[in-house]
């Protein structure tokens, strides 16, 4: 379950009840089971904060997103400081290849929130994609918060 990711260092909160072991979520402000795929989602709110000075106040987990008449949940979702989504994370267990399986689940958020950025992690391989007018960009990285809020 706690598996070295390519993602920096973060200085997550953890704790075990019995068998269990918990991550304390700073954006939901509360313990979580620390599922692979959770594991994931922490480093990367963490990378979002840290790394890429994106304010936490603008970052929502698990965002409910309706999906004809379904109530789906972005892992992660930014916003703009005027509430609008400007960036859709997607993350999955270590294990799980980011693929066009993992793409199309993404795009069904993505066609409701209408974004300008996606990102697609297991932790280990990253997928960021911008969108240039009606196509879309591989990225090397992800901008930090202020030069992504001005593409």
């Amino acid at each position: 379950m706690i598996v070295p990711l390519n993602l920096p260092k973060a200085n997550l909160r953890l704790k075990r009840k019995g068998k269990q072991v918990f991550v304390w979520c700073i954006i939901r402000q509360m313990d979580l089971l620390c599922t692979p795929e959770e594991w994931v989602r922490q480093h990367v709110i963490h990378y979002l904060i840290n790394e890429k000075q994106f304010p936490k106040g603008l970052i929502a987990s698990e965002y409910v997103v309706e999906y004809n008449g379904m109530k789906k949940r972005a892992d992660v979702v930014v916003f703009d400081k005027n509430n609008s989504p400007i960036l859709i994370i997607e993350c999955k267990a270590p294990e799980i290849d980011i693929n066009e399986k993992v793409l199309l689940q993404i795009a069904t958020y993505n066609s409701q929130l209408n974004v300008p950025y996606l990102f697609l992690t297991n932790g280990i391989k990253h997928q960021i994609i911008r969108r240039e007018g009606e196509s879309w960009k591989k990225l090397n990285e992800l901008p930090n918060y202020v030069n992504l809020r001005k593409s």
